[in-house]
């Protein structure tokens, strides 16, 4: 009996036990806790709905549209909807019955990527298009508990022609997302990757919308109890001509270069083209690694804009640069006369001129306009390597120019310090002479020479190129003698007016400007020409590169005379 009552007193102390902790814990949570739980059970009910901002559009200078928003739907949903294979099984037969092949894993990826909280709406499947959405509501296996939201999709009327400019816009990276969630980033938004997309994400891509919906137990809409309308962001207008970068695109056709075109006093960017060309409309949309990997491993690389980031010898478009250097430093004068016999022989090395028979005896304006290399083969040991250098630092040689869109090289000024660094070996004399016709290590963008160019044009002030019609900034004054840089202007005149460059001014406009050949380690010779017209009162100035196009004169030049021709007509 004493064994029987001990028992009956251990259940009676366990179950007064039980019943004290029941109650304390009834306490904690109904009254204690209270707020809270009635909270969570309020959070329980409602969902929170993010819509994304439509993305501000882009303009050329005429109101042409360039990037553009078309309604598409998405299809979304919240992950305690979708947390089974067999759910998410269902949902991939369904969407590839109607013609969207989404698989599983697919699906899942798309779910961790965004997922924050259970209760937290995402996108399940992006742009759909009304038919394809409309099909699937209609399917009476569609799980109700995903719904449709309208969304906008990037498109670019201009695709290819525009491509190296504009860019492109993505879903965001896992790696972006960890440095942008302060900036109010979540899974799926899309954000600029690269060109102007990218330079003025902040400006375009406005400020989501959110809506607050009470939901029943399914997760089912009941009513919306609050909204806040997305906000789109600003329009950006460029200083781009559409019909300029169309020509500069047909006039690149069939050849790997660049061709560049600006105003001279302002830096604003009318055409700059790049070829080969990519359609940027693709990437936006989604591609697959595969496709991805194919654009980039091209061996022709299209998604190079070799207007910013192809560098290359400047060749003889660096003679206009070496007689402001050699007039400003008084190595040289128009009276100043060099007799070129088709080489110099320096130490045991002989440097040929491009005219084996030579040029005879020739001065400044001779030299540029016949692009004479004994003669600046002379004058480059004249001035030497530390007074080019200085004026290579006026001119910002060997830096990016500044230009609003990423990607763009500095190039590289070379030079003592520069050798030294890189191949542990002194600068000699003979580096100096391939500096003086643009060769050697030498390497500018075609965006550079335009640069260079313009500052001779418009007498000598250097101006940053910029695409976005609010990017203008001050030109700097290099400090060039305005009669010095007349002798170059006059030089560059006789370029084309009866030298070298003839085939640019056969456009019915007076074109100044320079030939160029350069050195090609992997090939045929490039082909270069910079001009600005008209001659007497510049307006424009245009680069044209064509990579292993043999000779600047017969295949730059012409390039040239037709765009800033056509600038000038329109």
């Amino acid at each position: 009996m004493e064994i029987i009552d001990s028992r009956l007193k251990l259940t009676f102390y366990l179950m007064t036990l039980s019943i004290f902790i029941l109650v304390g814990g009834l306490y904690f949570c109904q009254i204690y806790q209270g707020d809270k739980y009635i909270r969570l059970a309020h959070s329980n009910r409602l969902r929170m709905i993010r819509s994304p901002a439509p993305r501000g559009e882009i303009f050329d200078r005429n109101g042409v549209p360039l990037a553009i928003n078309d309604t598409t739907f998405n299809i979304m949903g919240y992950p305690l909807d979708l947390n089974t294979p067999e759910k998410l099984e269902h949902l991939s037969k369904i969407l590839k019955r109607h013609g969207i092949p989404i698989t599983v894993p697919d699906l899942e990826k798309t779910i961790k990527q965004q997922r924050i909280a259970p209760y937290r709406v995402m996108k399940i499947v992006p742009n759909l298009t009304m038919p394809q959405m409309a099909e699937l509501v209609a399917d009476y296996e569609f799980p109700r508990e995903l719904f449709p939201l309208s969304v906008w999709r990037r498109t670019y009327p201009a695709g290819s022609t525009a491509a190296n400019i504009l860019g492109y816009v993505s879903e965001i990276s896992e790696e972006e997302l960890k440095t942008r969630t302060e900036d109010g980033y979540v899974g799926g938004d899309l954000i600029g990757k690269s060109g102007i997309e990218r330079s003025y994400e902040t400006f375009l891509r406005g400020q989501p919308g959110q809506e607050a919906l009470e939901v029943d137990a399914r997760g089912r809409k009941v009513r919306i109890l609050d909204s806040t309308p997305a906000i789109k962001g600003e329009d950006v207008h460029l200083t781009l001509d559409m019909g300029a970068q169309k020509l500069a695109v047909e006039l690149l056709r069939g050849h790997k270069g660049a061709l560049v075109a600006m105003d001279v006093k302002t830096g604003a960017v009318f055409a700059m083209a790049s070829s080969p060309v990519y359609d940027n409309n693709p990437l936006t949309w989604g591609v697959s690694g595969r496709e991805w990997n194919a654009m980039m491993n091209n061996a022709d690389r299209p998604m190079l804009d070799r207007a910013i980031a192809g560098v290359y010898p400047p060749a003889s478009t660096f003679k206009a640069f070496m007689s402001i250097a050699a007039l400003e430093e008084n190595a040289i004068t128009t009276s100043t006369m060099i007799s070129c016999r088709g080489g110099l022989r320096f130490g045991s090395h002989l440097f040929k001129c491009w005219k084996h028979s030579g040029h005879g005896s020739l001065n400044v304006l001779g030299a540029l306009q016949h692009s004479c290399d004994v003669f600046y083969y002379q004058v480059g040991l004249r001035v030497g390597i530390d007074r080019l250098i200085k004026w290579g630092r006026k001119f910002h040689l060997g830096e990016p120019t500044g230009l609003d869109i990423p990607g763009e090289s500095g190039g590289n000024i070379a030079g003592p310090e520069w050798k030294m660094r890189r191949f542990k070996t002194a600068w000699v004399n003979g580096d100096t002479v391939n500096y003086s016709i643009g060769q050697g290590y030498m390497l500018m963008t075609p965006l550079q020479i335009a640069r260079v160019y313009a500052a001779i044009a418009n007498g000598g002030k250097l101006v940053t190129p910029h695409l976005n019609q609010k990017g203008y900034k001050t030109p700097e004054d290099i400090g060039i003698t305005p009669a010095k840089l007349a002798i170059v202007q006059k030089g560059l005149d006789y370029v084309v007016s009866r030298g070298t460059g003839s085939r640019a001014g056969r456009f019915g406009v007076r074109v100044a400007g320079k030939t160029g050949t350069a050195q090609n380690s992997h090939g045929d010779d490039h082909a270069l020409f910079a001009g600005y017209a008209p001659a007497d009162d510049p307006k424009f100035v245009a680069v044209a590169v064509i990579e292993a196009g043999k000779h600047g004169s017969s295949v730059a030049a012409p390039i040239v005379g037709e765009m800033l021709a056509h600038l000038l007509s329109h």
